[in-house]
């Protein structure tokens, strides 16, 4: 079959075939499926033996060996348009240009010849900003997974489209790490100059969405004056956006699907210099750990067909046992925006007038909310402080501080500092409300201390988007003696003594005795960036409160 097809598309406006080519990326004699819709690709998954229908009408998948990112196999190619801006280090390690053009060849050779599927689609829901995105799959549920996350082109867009960048997804394709240049038989690699996002030797879809955003994080900043964050946002009926930032396990995707208020998206965004939010996406990316139906019904409601479940146990019956994490702990879904009820369309939101920084404290001794300064707001900004509990790690038996800057290390290739600089601006300029957002425990650590109830942030958070805590006054707010933030006195529909995390313990020295021990490893982790980082975002920290 020649790899020139001829394929029906665009059947809405009476255009009943495409011409499409794969040569100009080497690619040879492909038998493409172009632009397939979410049906197709539901049942050609499952008769291909490679998911299962569910009793919701999602099919669900195994990724095989990788459940997760892998970051220390992401790379980006150093060259001239590089060399000089990218972060290099252990977070953006550089690959040399030429490997990665052997690499290419080789990996394009492996999927000549072979059944793929082609999907035309693009990021960034303002039209100031969009980029157009071909991405090339070797399965059907990963073209599916990129139909629901990426933004989906009308059909009358599809005529003349012309994509800037290309994802080349191989999951079956295994490099030679002594021959190729990776650090074992899996990779992800992004060539600016190429705009060319390649992955290999992995199939966990997540690869997919995150080779794109880190190349926004690039391109945003650098050429668009436009800060980019990982970070779900929301609008309000008086049209007041609300943004949270957190690290996976945080609350991030759940606290902003909020039946009140419309949801932008739940991931990636970028914040304009005329205070515009617009989200990168098409869709959503939410952990199911313990979901249900009714702690997070937004989100188990939009589990239907067209969505896809990834790593979930099923019984013969098609149903998911959403608590079994034998596979892992990072089971997932993807499902299109539209999966939700109440969404902002399009999506794009206006105004911002808060912004959350979500942390999973599992030391127990953060406030449960509290108020930032600008410059706290940076310091905790570069900071992306949360932290993992044992058993969510091998070789974690108690908490552990975890930190990456800017809620999302792994894919920004500035330094952090570049990043919280714009954000310092924009609060600032904007007058913007920041609050930390403690979602982890209360009363003691983990393993001693509870889970702060979901309802009570809820409540906190609602709280902020009604201005029933108010600007910030001695009677309404009590600075604290560690972390130097102002935490308020009274929240409605939260209990006054959950508003204290000392209060909560019972016990003054073992509180204070973990608060330090939290506040130093704030100071240790900072010191890599004290160098790039202004005088007013060093203030910010809490090191100064520290033994």
């Amino acid at each position: 079959m020649s790899n020139v097809t001829q394929l029906k598309i665009l059947r809405m406006t009476g255009i009943d075939t495409k011409t499409i080519s794969l040569d100009y990326l080497g690619i040879k004699n492909p038998k493409l499926n172009y632009q397939l819709t979410s049906d197709e690709l539901h049942d050609i998954t499952i008769s291909k033996g490679e998911g299962k229908e569910t009793v919701f009408g999602a099919i669900a998948v195994n990724t095989g060996e990788f459940t997760g990112r892998s970051p220390m196999d992401r790379f980006i190619v150093k060259d001239e348009m590089t060399k000089d801006d990218i972060w290099w280090g252990d977070i953006n390690i550089p690959f040399d240009s030429n490997k990665f053009d052997k690499l290419y060849n080789k990996v394009v050779d492996y999927l000549s010849n072979k059944e793929l599927f082609v999907r035309d689609s693009y990021a960034c829901a303002d039209e100031n900003y969009k980029l157009n995105i071909r991405v090339v799959n070797e399965h059907p549920w990963s073209n599916m997974f990129a139909n629901n996350m990426f933004l989906r082109p009308t059909a009358e867009e599809l005529k003349d489209f012309s994509p800037e960048w290309t994802i080349v997804n191989a999951p079956g394709f295994m490099a030679d790490a002594a021959v190729d240049g990776t650090r074992q038989h899996n990779f992800a690699i992004l060539n600016f100059s190429k705009k060319i996002a390649l992955i290999g030797g992995t199939g966990y879809t997540g690869e997919i969405k995150k080779g794109i955003f880190s190349a926004l994080n690039f391109i945003l900043p650098m050429y668009k004056n436009t800060l980019p964050m990982h970070c779900s946002a929301n609008v309000g009926e008086a049209g007041d956006t609300a943004i949270f930032f957190g690290l996976s396990g945080t609350g991030k995707t759940t606290l902003s699907t909020d039946p009140n208020r419309s949801l932008i998206g739940d991931d990636e965004h970028g914040w304009t210099p005329d205070n515009t939010v617009f989200n990168f996406e098409g869709g959503c990316y939410a952990k199911v750990i313990n979901l249900s139906g009714e702690k997070e019904p937004e989100i188990y409601a939009a589990i239907k067909k067209g969505a896809i479940l990834e790593n979930v146990i099923l019984d013969d019956k098609g149903n998911v046992d959403f608590e079994d994490t034998s596979i892992t702990q990072n089971t997932r879904v993807s499902y299109p925006i539209h999966h939700i009820d109440n969404i902002q369309e399009p999506s794009i939101g206006k105004n911002t007038k808060n912004i959350f920084f979500l942390t999973a404290d599992a030391f127990g001794v953060l406030p449960p909310i509290s108020r930032l300064t600008p410059a706290q707001a940076a310091y905790h900004f570069m900071s992306g402080y949360t932290a993992k509990v044992a058993g969510t790690e091998a070789g974690v038996t108690e908490p552990k501080p975890s930190f990456s800057a800017c809620f999302g290390a792994p894919f920004m290739p500035l330094h952090p500092a570049r990043y919280a600089e714009m954000l310092s601006d924009k609060i600032q300029e904007n007058n913007v409300n920041v609050w930390l957002v403690n979602t982890g425990w209360s009363g003691g650590q983990y393993g001693v201390g509870e889970r702060i109830a979901l309802k009570y942030t809820r409540a906190m958070i609602n709280a902020v988007l009604n201005g029933d805590l108010g600007d910030y006054t001695y009677e309404k707010y009590h600075i604290h003696s560690v972390f130097g933030v102002a935490q308020p006195r009274e929240c409605p529909g939260v209990p006054t003594s959950v508003l204290s995390p000392r209060t909560t313990w019972n016990n003054d020295e073992e509180y204070y005795k973990t608060a330090f021990k939290l506040t130093n490893a704030f100071r240790e982790n900072f010191k890599k960036f004290e160098e790039f980082a202004s005088e007013e975002i060093r203030r910010g920290g809490p090191q100064r409160y520290a033994h």
